[in-house]
C-alpha cells in the first residue's frame, strides 16, 4: 500500500499545491492494508474515517508495536518542523523501509490555522492529506468539544438565575415535576448527586425538607467559577466579557470569558481518555467552581454530564487518514501543550500499537518544546495510559539553535539575517545548549534519545557535524541530519535507521515524581529539573488554592504547567538556557475531570489573539476549480 514519491519538483511547491497534487488512496484501502475490519470503520467521505475502540477490544492479546515520541528543542519564529518530522520519519519507516507504522498527531485548532499558521499537517513532502481536511472541521471533534464545553457554561449560569429566583420547593418542582399519575423520578445523573450527597433515596417523594434543599440547591459561589465558554477562533476581545446583561436577567451580571476551544478541559479528557465509560466519569468529576461552604460543584451536580457524554461519544474514536506516501494517520485530540495537555490521544496511540504489532512501529508527537509537551507527555499522558516509551526523537534546526545562541531577532517579512543563512560554528555552539538542555530532560525519563536535524538549504556539512558531535557527547544514541520536507520519506530514512537502532536499546523508563508528593513539591521538582530554575515564587492566590485542593483531596494529581512555549523558562525573552530565574506560579486551576492540576506561570493567556496580518488574507477558493488555496 505504501507508495514512494515520484518526480519531487526543486524548488519545492507550496504546501497545498503539493498535498492537492497526490491523489489519496482510498481510506477504505488504508484500513484493510491495517487489518480493520468493516464494522470497524465509520467513513467520513473517501478519505478520511473514524475507528471504533472496539478495535482495542478485539486485539487486546496481541502485544505492542515500538512506541516513540517526537518532540524538539525549545521552538523559535524559525520553526524546527516536529510535524514534518514525523510524518516524514513515519514514511520513510512505512513506504522506504517495509515497516509497519502509524503516525498518531494532534488535530489542529482553526484559531491558529486562520491565524497564525496556515495549517498543520507538515508541510513539503511530508504531509498528511488531504490538507485541507485535516486543517478544516476535519470529522467536527472540535465542534463537539466547543457545543459540549458552553452547553456547561449556558447550565452553570442558568442554574445561579434560578436558584436566586425560586423556593426550595418551586426548584424541586420543576426539576423533579410531577407525572400525570402524581409520581415522581430522579434521573440518572440526580441519583449521582443524591448518592455523594448520602441520600440513600430514591423515591423524590420520601425526601425531607432538609434533604429536598440539599439537593436543589448548588449555592454556587460565582466568584469561584473557573469554567469559562470557548471558541475555536483567535479573538482577543472575548478574553474579558461580562454576561447577563439583558433585561430578563435582572441584573445579575457576572465577570467571565472565553478560552480557546483546545484549552477546554474537555478536550485534555478527550486526550487522557480510556473508552466510553471513563470518558463519562471524567466529564461527571469536572469541577466548576465550589460552593459557599467551599464544597466542589460537579457537572454531575448540575445534571449536565451525561448530555456532555452523548455530544462528545464520536468524537471519542480518532480518525483515520494517511500521508502523502499512502502510510496510516491518526488524528485525535490535541494541540496546545502551553496551555492544555499538548498530545495525540492515548486510545488512538492504544489502538495504533496493537494494530502495527511487535515489530512495528507508533509515532506520536508531543506539543512545543521538550520541556512542555514530552514532559506531560511522561508525567502525565504515560501514567493514564500505562504505555511505555521506546524512543525520543528532540528535533532541531541550525537555524533555531543560532538563535538560541543569541542569534538576531527574526522579523517577519524581513530578510533573515547572515547569520542564519551563513556558517557561524560559534553561535551555533552557543546555540546548542538548549539541545543539551532537552536531551539531559529526555535522559531524566530513563529513554533513549536520537537527535533528527531538520535541514535546511543553507546549513553546511560542518554545522552538522557540530551539533551531532555536541548531541552524542550528551548522551544522545544518535544525531542524523533529514531532508524529508524537500525529499519526502527517502529524506528520513537515515533518521529512521537509527530511530529503530534506538528502540531496541535498554529502556529504563521512570516519572519525574511520585503522585504522593504534595502540590508545592511537584512544581518544584518539574521547575527545577526540567526548567533549570534557581526556585518557585507562589503568588498569595496559588497559595490560597493549594490550601483549597488540599483540603478538596487534589493533592494527588499530576501537574500539567501552563507556561510559555518560547522559553524552558516562564519568560518568553529568556533565550537558550536560563539561569538563575524564579519561576512565579500566579493561579493554580484544577482539571478534576482530565486528571491534573494546571499551575498558570506568569501571563499566560488561554486566548490567543490575531496578527495584523493574519494567515486568512491568503486563503482563498479557486472559482474555477473549487480548490482551497493559501493554507501552507
Amino acid at each position: 500500500m505504501p507508495k514512494k514519491l515520484k518526480d519531487l519538483l526543486t524548488p519545492v511547491p507550496s504546501d497545498i499545491e503539493i498535498a492537492q497534487s497526490v491523489e489519496p488512496v482510498p481510506i477504505q484501502e488504508i484500513a484493510a492494508e491495517l487489518g480493520l475490519e468493516d464494522e470497524e470503520l465509520i467513513p467520513y467521505g473517501h478519505h478520511k474515517a473514524k475507528i471504533s475502540l472496539s478495535v482495542r477490544d478485539r486485539l487486546k492479546n496481541l502485544p505492542n508495536g515500538k512506541y516513540i515520541d517526537v518532540t524538539a528543542i525549545t521552538p523559535t519564529p524559525l520553526g524546527e518542523g516536529k510535524t514534518t518530522t514525523t510524518v516524514g520519519l513515519c514514511q520513510a519507516l512505512g513506504a522506504h523501509l517495509d515497516q509497519k507504522v502509524i503516525t498518531c498527531i494532534r488535530q489542529p485548532s482553526q484559531g491558529p490555522t486562520f491565524g497564525i499558521k496556515g495549517g498543520a499537517a507538515g508541510g513539503g513532502y511530508s504531509q498528511i492529506i488531504p490538507m485541507e481536511e485535516f486543517n478544516l472541521h476535519l470529522t467536527g471533534d472540535i465542534h463537539a468539544i466547543t457545543a459540549a464545553n458552553n452547553l456547561l457554561a449556558a447550565a452553570i449560569d442558568a442554574r445561579i438565575f434560578h436558584e436566586s429566583t425560586q423556593t426550595d420547593d418551586a426548584l424541586f418542582g420543576r426539576l423533579c415535576p410531577p407525572a400525570k399519575d402524581g409520581s415522581r423520578r430522579f434521573s440518572a445523573v440526580m441519583l449521582r448527586r443524591l448518592q455523594k450527597l448520602g441520600i440513600e433515596k430514591n423515591d423524590p417523594n420520601e425526601l425531607n425538607d432538609e434533604e429536598r434543599s440539599r439537593f436543589v440547591r448548588l449555592d454556587i459561589d460565582p466568584a469561584s467559577i473557573t469554567w469559562q465558554r470557548v471558541l475555536d477562533t483567535n479573538d482577543r476581545f472575548l478574553r474579558g466579557i461580562t454576561v447577563g446583561k439583558g433585561p430578563k436577567e435582572k441584573g445579575r451580571t457576572r465577570e467571565t470569558g472565553f478560552d480557546i476551544t483546545v484549552a477546554s478541559e474537555i478536550m485534555a479528557i478527550l486526550a487522557l481518555t480510556t473508552d466510553l465509560a471513563d470518558m463519562r466519569e471524567r466529564l461527571g468529576r469536572m469541577v466548576l467552581g465550589t460552593s459557599n461552604s467551599g464544597d466542589p460543584v460537579t457537572a454531575d451536580d448540575i445534571g449536565a454530564s451525561g448530555a456532555l457524554a452523548v455530544l462528545m461519544k464520536d468524537a471519542i474514536m480518532p480518525t483515520l487518514m494517511q500521508t502523502l506516501e499512502g502510510t496510516p494517520a491518526f488524528v485525535h485530540a490535541g494541540p496546545f501543550a502551553n496551555i492544555a495537555h499538548g498530545n495525540s490521544s492515548i486510545v488512538a496511540d492504544q489502538i495504533a500499537l496493537k494494530l502495527v504489532g511487535p515489530s512495528g512501529y507508533v509515532v506520536t508527537e508531543s506539543g512545543f518544546g521538550a520541556d512542555i509537551g514530552m514532559e506531560k507527555f511522561f508525567n502525565i499522558k504515560c501514567r493514564y495510559s500505562d504505555l511505555v516509551p521506546d524512543v525520543v526523537v528532540l528535533v532541531a534546526t541550525i537555524r533555531a539553535l543560532k538563535m538560541h545562541g543569541g542569534g538576531p531577532t527574526v522579523v517577519a517579512g524581513r530578510p533573515l539575517d547572515s547569520a542564519y543563512t551563513h556558517e557561524n560554528l560559534d553561535l551555533l555552539r552557543d546555540g546548542c545548549d538548549n539541545m543539551v538542555a532537552h536531551i539531559k530532560n529526555a535522559l531524566r525519563f530513563g529513554v533513549p534519545v536520537v537527535v533528527g536535524i531538520n535541514r535546511f538549504t543553507d546549513d553546511t556539512d560542518p554545522e552538522i557535524e557540530l551539533v551531532r558531535k555536541i548531541a552524542l557527547e550528551t548522551g544522545a544514541e544518535d544525531a542524523v541530519m533529514s531532508n524529508h520536507w524537500a525529499e519526502g520519506g527517502a529524506g528520513s530514512v537515515k533518521l529512521a535507521r537509527a530511530v529503530m537502532a534506538a528502540s531496541e536499546k535498554p529502556n529504563n523508563f521512570r516519572f519525574l515524581y511520585p503522585l504522593d508528593m504534595g502540590i508545592k513539591d511537584k512544581i518544584e521538582t518539574i521547575a527545577k529539573e526540567i526548567y533549570g530554575a534557581k526556585g518557585v515564587e507562589f503568588s498569595p492566590e496559588a497559595e490560597k488554592k493549594i490550601e483549597l485542593y488540599n483540603r478538596l483531596g487534589f493533592d494527588h494529581l499530576p501537574m500539567c504547567m501552563a507556561k510559555t512555549h518560547l522559553s524552558i523558562s516562564h519568560d518568553p525573552k529568556l533565550k537558550g538556557v536560563p539561569k538563575g530565574f524564579v519561576v512565579p506560579v500566579r493561579d493554580i486551576r484544577a482539571s478534576v475531570g482530565a486528571g491534573f492540576l494546571y499551575p498558570l506561570l506568569g501571563q499566560m493567556s488561554t486566548m490567543p489573539g490575531l496578527p495584523t496580518r493574519p494567515v486568512y488574507y491568503d486563503v482563498d477558493i479557486d472559482l474555477e476549480t473549487g480548490k482551497v488555496v493559501g493554507l501552507f
